[in-house]
């Protein structure tokens, strides 16, 4: 493994760790204490927490920090495939690092929350407080986890929105990073972080607003190995696995849309300089 393949791994753990950690930590906060008001406060650190990983994760290699982005820009042939791998498990580490930090951190608050709802860990109607962990639909904060909850929104209709989302977003990425753009190389990360909070402010009452499996996978494992069981793994939807295809299947989408706009750009170019 050469130096540089070893950055970029770093990279990825410390920026996945970074994103994870604020967008769980700032969850953890609205649910069990109230703090934030509105998903204005938790978007807006959402949007720091996605600037501040790219910002220190970038000089390290590729900072994709999701693997719907690695793998989007290696089936765009801008990442190779044998780093895929890889780049993926060290997103995975680093999400799976920053679920141990919460748990560590709320633990006590997570306790006297369930206490006051009268459930137990893991028992039924529990991802009211799994939710700081792993992602679920609807937003259980808001709609509770009943039968009446559950018709507001199907797994595929779940796996839709991730994916539009993880679309919109893999399309944004890649736009506002390319040289022709010409959005200023510090600016980038500010306006993906800006795309990020504006995603969650649209979407998270439906799904939470996950676009990255690593970010829902990673604290799901933890939230799995304090208690939680099924409700964490599957979930009581299969939510494990609707995290993981749609925002793989938009990432994959959002980034073929961006390579079909360079490519009528370039040939809109080519015939202005005929």
């Amino acid at each position: 493994m050469t130096r540089g393949t070893r950055n970029m791994l770093v990279g990825e753990v410390l920026g996945t760790y970074l994103i994870t950690l604020f967008g769980t930590g700032v969850v953890a906060t609205a649910v069990l204490t109230g703090a934030h008001v509105g998903l204005g406060q938790v978007a807006a650190v959402w949007w720091a927490g996605v600037t501040i990983a790219i910002f220190v994760a970038r000089p390290l290699g590729v900072a994709h920090l999701n693997p719907a982005v690695t793998i989007a820009m290696a089936t765009l042939g801008r990442f190779r495939w044998s780093l895929v791998a890889p780049a993926i498990l060290a997103q995975l580490a680093g999400a799976v690092l920053a679920g141990v930090t919460v748990a560590l951190a709320f633990g006590s608050l997570l306790d006297r929350f369930l206490t006051a709802k009268g459930l137990g860990i893991g028992a039924p109607g529990s991802q009211v407080a799994a939710m700081v962990f792993g992602e679920y639909f609807p937003n259980p904060a808001m709609f509770g986890t009943g039968p009446d909850a559950h018709a507001l929104i199907s797994p595929v209709g779940a796996t839709i929105v991730e994916g539009f989302g993880t679309a919109i977003l893999v399309f944004a990425i890649i736009r506002l990073t390319d040289p022709h753009a010409g959005v200023p190389d510090w600016l980038a990360p500010i306006l993906i972080g800006l795309v990020v909070a504006t995603l969650i402010n649209l979407f998270a009452p439906l799904t939470q607003a996950a676009w990255n499996p690593a970010r829902d996978l990673g604290p799901r494992l933890v939230a799995w190995a304090i208690g939680f069981g099924d409700i964490a793994i599957p979930g009581p939807r299969g939510e494990v696995y609707i995290y993981i295809v749609g925002p793989i299947l938009g990432g994959i989408s959002g980034g073929l849309a961006a390579r079909a706009l360079e490519t009528m750009s370039a040939q809109e170019a080519k015939e202005h300089s005929r």
